[in-house]
């Protein structure tokens, strides 16, 4: 029996997630949303002081990432990621000043190993049983009770890639969280792990084609509306108070709740969720970067973690960064810039910058906060969750955003 309707509350990328698999199944959807514009934290927006369209934060994904493959083929969108031809991830030490770039082998026989040119240099055959023992189960258990947190391979290369997977000092990290994402990814080969980002910007590439796809499908689509409550009769949703009036939800309809969890919260007293956060810091720079500037480069002893080639700007990312949020603007700034300049050898003088921070860009990814992450399934029979911190199995990413909201999607009956 097809529902009637199905109020999908949040736009951000779970919650578009939905609408657009319900959409796709004939399902009347209305898609509601406190901000002005869709995207949640996955967002672009025109920033008048450097009067240039950024995105709020630089969000990686794979070419192995299936649910995004799926996303962007239902809204069309499928040439919007770009990317280089291979896994091949170029790094630099800011200390030592060396570069290398890793380079594992395209099929799951992880024979790039035993070939110091595409490994990690200064390691060794023995160092890659870590990856063996990151993609077992750990249920329960921190990375730093399954894996020694020391030596080159793991300064030089687990730890930079796992505080980006995480979000989350890595050594405080779920072990079960990083061997999800290990079997999905570097356990499937190198085909698996091309990196990819949006492009021209995350809403070109996530957003604007699905709200025109939810569109064209007839959905209704209420920015500038906030939830305030959500009115329970027995086992069942019976209406959604917003701030601009109410709505029933009548029998037959059902309603997806993809908001953040702290607003989840509010609005389901007695639900658990994650309730400690790490926030990232973003360093947007408004310069052309040289010529064969690399599109993403790692960066080993600085502030600056990841350094994004776009266009019109070269953009940093620090995950895990509480550290960084009481920092002065232009001394962060100043700070990020260095490490840039260093990477691609630019004048140590900023360009025009915007610094964006995000005090709780995700969960904290420990075993103690994924253990209060809730099923899709509440006990409102007409009610499901969906969310990057709904127990997807994987970290805050946008691959798990989006299977959140297409398993919400499938359970709606």
């Amino acid at each position: 029996m097809t529902p009637a309707r199905v109020h999908v509350i949040g736009a951000g990328l779970a919650g578009l997630s939905a609408a657009v698999a319900l959409a796709g199944r004939g399902i009347k959807v209305v898609l509601s949303d406190s901000a002005k514009q869709a995207g949640g934290r996955c967002r672009s927006y025109h920033d008048g002081q450097l009067d240039m369209v950024i995105d709020n934060g630089n969000h990686l994904v794979l070419s192995g990432n299936p649910a995004v493959a799926r996303y962007l083929a239902a809204i069309d969108a499928q040439d919007r990621l770009a990317g280089p031809s291979g896994a091949a991830f170029p790094f630099l030490d800011l200390v030592t000043h060396r570069r290398w770039t890793l380079r594992p082998s395209d099929g799951p026989l992880p024979w790039w190993v035993l070939l110091p040119t595409r490994r990690i240099p200064d390691t060794h055959l023995g160092d890659y049983l870590a990856l063996a023992t990151l993609m077992r189960r750990h249920p329960g258990r921190t990375v730093a009770e399954v894996l020694p947190c020391e030596g080159v391979l793991w300064q030089k290369f687990l730890r930079p890639l796992l505080v980006s997977v995480l979000n989350t000092p890595p050594e405080q990290g779920s072990a079960d969280l990083v061997a999800a994402v290990m079997r999905e990814t570097f356990a499937k080969g190198g085909r698996r792990i091309h990196p990819r980002v949006a492009t021209p910007s995350l809403a070109a590439a996530f957003v604007e084609p699905a709200l025109q796809q939810l569109r064209r499908r007839g959905a209704e689509i209420r920015l500038g509306r906030r939830l305030v409550a959500v009115t329970l009769g027995g086992a069942s949703v019976t209406g959604l108070q917003f701030a601009d009036g109410d709505e029933p939800v009548s029998a037959g309809e059902s309603v997806i709740l993809a908001v953040p969890p702290w607003t989840a919260a509010e609005l389901l007293p007695g639900l658990t969720v994650p309730d400690a956060f790490c926030a990232i810091v973003n360093g947007h720079f408004k310069i052309v970067p040289p010529a064969g500037a690399a599109p993403m480069i790692g960066l080993i002893g600085g502030t600056a973690e990841w350094v994004f080639a776009f266009a019109d700007r070269l953009s940093v990312t620090v995950s895990a960064a509480d550290r960084l949020l009481d920092s002065d603007t232009d001394k962060l700034a100043s700070s990020l810039w260095r490490d840039v300049a260093a990477a691609h050898g630019l004048s140590p003088c900023p360009p025009p910058y915007r610094i964006v921070k995000e005090k709780r860009a995700t969960f904290a990814a420990t075993p103690t906060q994924n253990a209060r992450r809730p099923q899709c399934r509440t006990d409102q029979k007409n009610l499901l969750l969906a969310g990057d911190w709904t127990d997807t199995g994987l970290p805050a990413t946008i691959e798990g955003a989006l299977r959140s909201g297409e398993k919400a999607a499938s359970l709606v009956q």
